[in-house]
């Protein structure tokens, strides 16, 4: 899969060798210039569905589990690799002292009708919730998330490049 982008934090451990790997799914279902994504209330921002891969599964197993956990999306057609985002961020747990995070994004169609999302605790907690959104509006909200919010978290800047990159690739 071809890399869209890889980043670093701009304070990142000096001991990035020290890092272990987490994969992730992240999916792009697309309706005209609506794409369907999560709003989090606690970081006030749009993201794509999706992500971790658990043991054993591949990444289109888990594109389509995460997606008809955090969306309620049924009959998951179409799957086509976009491009993968590397991230590598700080990691605060005993063990390690980096996180090489890997976003592989998948096109992908889904039947229109959504059944009730099957949210993690966390999620519950942190006010997520799945809804179709104009793509242009998505991308507004999250740049002046990004310049002016004390909450806004760690992903918004991955996704809101992958964002940007859909409107100028897909739509």
């Amino acid at each position: 899969m071809r890399l869209l982008k890889s980043t670093k934090v701009t304070d990142l451990h000096s001991n990035i060798d020290h890092h272990f790997t987490r994969e992730a799914t992240r999916a792009i279902v697309l309706n005209g210039e609506n794409i369907l994504l999560l709003y989090t209330k606690r970081y006030h921002d749009y993201s794509l569905p999706g992500g971790g891969i658990d043991d054993g599964e591949d990444n289109i197993t888990g594109l389509i589990r995460e997606l008809r956990e955090e969306t309620g999306a049924q009959n998951v057609t179409n799957v086509e690799a976009f491009g993968c985002y590397e991230e590598y961020r700080n990691w605060y747990k005993e063990g390690y002292d980096v996180v090489r995070m890997l976003s592989y994004c998948y096109t992908c169609e889904i039947d229109q009708e959504l059944l009730a999302p099957q949210f993690e605790p966390h999620e519950v907690n942190n006010g997520m919730q799945a809804l179709w959104m104009n793509i242009h509006e998505a991308i507004r909200h999250n740049e002046l998330v990004m310049q002016g919010s004390e909450k806004k978290g760690l992903s918004i800047e991955r996704e809101t490049f992958l964002l940007k990159r859909i409107v100028a690739e897909l739509i």
